[in-house]
C-alpha cells in the first residue's frame, strides 16, 4: 500500500469530485452527510497521507469540518495556488474530475500543513463581521439609488435604507457583546483600539481574519495580509519597482480605512506618511507603507501585550 497516497476533493454547491495522487481514478458524492459518509467509506481504507481541497465560497466548510472529525489529515489551500501549478503542469483543460486530480498531485508535489478545526466562537465572529460588510454594502448601494430614484420609488428606498441602519446598529451591539463576553478578544480588542486610527470595524476584522496577528514577525504577518512589497526585476522591465499582491482582501481593505484615519490623527503615522511624501513617495504608495506601518505596530502590540505608547511604536 502507497504510504504517501493524497486525496484531492474539487467542490461545488451540490457535489464533490474526488481524485487521488497516485491513479486516474475519479469519483463524485453528494455534498451532504450521505455524500460524507460515502467519501469517509471510501477514502479510509487507503489510509490518505492528506485530503486537500480549495477554498470554494464556504460550501468546503462542512466536508472539512467532518473528515477532520472523522480523524484524516485535510487542509485548505488557496485556488490560485491550484491553478499556478495546474498551468506548469501544462493542464490547459478544466473539468472538475480534472480538478480533484490535480488538487491531489498538488498535495503530493507540495508541502501542505494539515489545518486545525475552527473554533466555534471564532466562526460565530467571522459571520457577524461578514454580515456587517454585507448590510454596509446594501445600506451604500441603496443610499446611491435614493439621489437618482424616481418619487414613485423614493419612499420604499427609504424604509429599506432605515431598516439596514437598524439591523446595523443591532449587529454592532452583538459585536460588542460578543468580544466583551470572551477575555483574549476582549483583552486584544482593547489593546488594538487603543491605537489612534484604529477603530472598532478595523479591530474586529483583525480578530477574526487575522488570529495569526502577534504570533508572526513583521515581514511574515506583511505578506500574509499582502501588504509586503514584492519585487519583479526581470529584464528591463520595471527594474526597481515593488508591488503588493495577494493576501486577506478584508483586512486590507479595513487597514487601509485606518490607515487613512491614522494618517490625520495618529503622531507616529502622520510623521511617517509626511516623511514618505517629501521623499518623492506617490501618495497611493505612502498610503500602503503607512498600511504596513500600521499593521507592524499592531502585531507587535499583540505580541508583548502592551497597549498604545508612541515610544514603543516608533521602535516597531
Amino acid at each position: 500500500m502507497d504510504e504517501k497516497l493524497f486525496v484531492g476533493i474539487d467542490v461545488s454547491k451540490d457535489r464533490l469530485d474526488v481524485g487521488l495522487s497516485d491513479r486516474k481514478e475519479t469519483w463524485q458524492v453528494t455534498n451532504d452527510e450521505n455524500g460524507f459518509r460515502e467519501l469517509i467509506d471510501r477514502v479510509r481504507p487507503l489510509h490518505p497521507t492528506m485530503i486537500v481541497m480549495e477554498a470554494s465560497g464556504g460550501y468546503e466548510t462542512d466536508v472539512f469540518t467532518t473528515l477532520t472529525i472523522e480523524g484524516f489529515q485535510a487542509a485548505i489551500v488557496n485556488p490560485r495556488h491550484i491553478r499556478s501549478f495546474a498551468a506548469a503542469k501544462g493542464f490547459l483543460a478544466k473539468t472538475d474530475r480534472l480538478d480533484a486530480k490535480v488538487i491531489a498531485d498538488f498535495a503530493q508535489a507540495i508541502p501542505v500543513r494539515p489545518q486545525p478545526l475552527p473554533d466555534d466562537q471564532l466562526e460565530a465572529l467571522r459571520s457577524l463581521v461578514v454580515r456587517r460588510s454585507q448590510l454596509l454594502g446594501m445600506l451604500v448601494s441603496e443610499k446611491n439609488r435614493l439621489e437618482l430614484a424616481p418619487v414613485v420609488v423614493r419612499k420604499d428606498i427609504k424604509a429599506h435604507v432605515a431598516w439596514l441602519e437598524k439591523k446595523l446598529s443591532a449587529l454592532r451591539k452583538e459585536l460588542s457583546e460578543t468580544i466583551r463576553s470572551t477575555p483574549a478578544w476582549h483583552e486584544k480588542d482593547s489593546l488594538l483600539q487603543s491605537v489612534p486610527g484604529v477603530g472598532p470595524a478595523t479591530s474586529q476584522m483583525l480578530l477574526c481574519e487575522l488570529p495569526e496577528l502577534g504570533n508572526l514577525d513583521r515581514r511574515k504577518i506583511a505578506a500574509l495580509v499582502g501588504i509586503a512589497p514584492f519585487n519583479r526585476d526581470s529584464g528591463r522591465v520595471l527594474r526597481g519597482k515593488r508591488h503588493v499582491w495577494g493576501g486577506r482582501s478584508r483586512v486590507r481593505a479595513a487597514l487601509y480605512m485606518s490607515a487613512l484615519t491614522a494618517c490625520r490623527c495618529n503622531p507616529v503615522i502622520r510623521s511617517y506618511y509626511s516623511k514618505l511624501i517629501a521623499a518623492g513617495k506617490a501618495p497611493k504608495t505612502a498610503l500602503v507603507a503607512c498600511m504596513r506601518k500600521l499593521l507592524v505596530i499592531l502585531n507587535a502590540m499583540i505580541k508583548s501585550q502592551s497597549s498604545w505608547r508612541c515610544r514603543l511604536s516608533q521602535n516597531a
